[in-house]
């Protein structure tokens, strides 16, 4: 399989301060990746690396089979389809849902005097569509619920049918019911043969959806585990990298995990 990101001994630092930490990772083009972790484990600086929105302090990045550092990151960064709170932050609440998305054909963050070609403005309503926020085409941004928010940016990371599809925390923020339907939709997406290489990262093993084939566990920026997620995500490696007992389960397809009670 070929490539799409590699990282070798990858490390970021800031100060005194180690964000990641000799991180080794190979993502090929059928591969739909999870990354969990707690807080300050390192999982968004791994996907700013892997977006080509930062360089690391040591190792080589690969990305799309190029070197980063030897080749111009804004051409690399149209073919990488990125959502973040950082950037949902950035889109302006004024804009009409269609067009955040479509606006991503020209990498900028609000419509301006861009002329769109006929097949961009089908694109869009089909993502919308598979998103399933069509009937929100007209809307404004500011005016959905976080979970049609979220689903935009997903539409909006997916315009410029990207080699790599990075998701950082999609489920965040949203409740019960908000997660689950988004989950199903991710679902829908990972299963998909045509989607493009992927990696969600998350803390919760429940927002996993169905498709992902492979689990990266980080902890302190550290690599705990890394591989097929049916022999990655076990009790062991996941009590390790959360500092606890816990139990992993896996019911039709849908991973769960809790503390293993103690009793005296």
């Amino acid at each position: 399989m070929t490539a799409v990101a590699e990282l070798a001994g990858v490390t970021v630092k800031r100060g005194d301060a180690v964000l990641l930490d000799q991180v080794d990772l190979t993502v090929t083009e059928s591969d739909r990746w999870v990354v969990i972790g707690p807080n300050g484990a390192g999982k968004t600086t791994m996907l700013q690396i892997l977006a080509a929105q930062m360089y690391p302090t040591d190792g080589v990045v690969g990305l799309l089979g190029d070197v980063v550092g030897t080749v111009d990151v804004f051409e690399l960064r149209p073919r990488i389809g990125l959502t973040s709170t950082a950037l949902a932050e950035r889109l302006p609440r004024a804009e009409r849902v269609v067009d955040v998305v479509l606006s991503a054909a020209y990498a900028v963050l609000g419509r301006w005097n861009e002329e769109y070609e006929a097949e961009d403005n089908e694109r869009a309503m089909a993502l919308l569509e598979q998103l399933r926020i069509d009937h929100l085409a007209d809307r404004t941004f500011g005016t959905l619920s976080e979970g049609e928010r979220k689903r935009t940016q997903i539409a909006r990371a997916l315009m410029t049918d990207p080699e790599l599809l990075l998701l950082d925390e999609p489920a965040g923020g949203l409740d019960l019911a908000g997660r689950e339907a988004l989950v199903d939709t991710l679902s829908d997406l990972f299963l998909d043969e045509y989607a493009p290489a992927s990696m969600l990262v998350t803390h919760h093993v429940e927002e996993i959806p169905l498709g992902i084939t492979h689990c990266l566990l980080l902890a302190d920026g550290r690599v705990v585990a890394a591989g097929p997620i049916e022999e990655t995500l076990t009790d062991e490696n996941l009590s390790a990298t959360f500092s606890m007992a816990l139990h992993v389960s896996n019911s039709d397809g849908r991973w769960a995990a809790r503390s293993v009670a103690r009793h005296g």
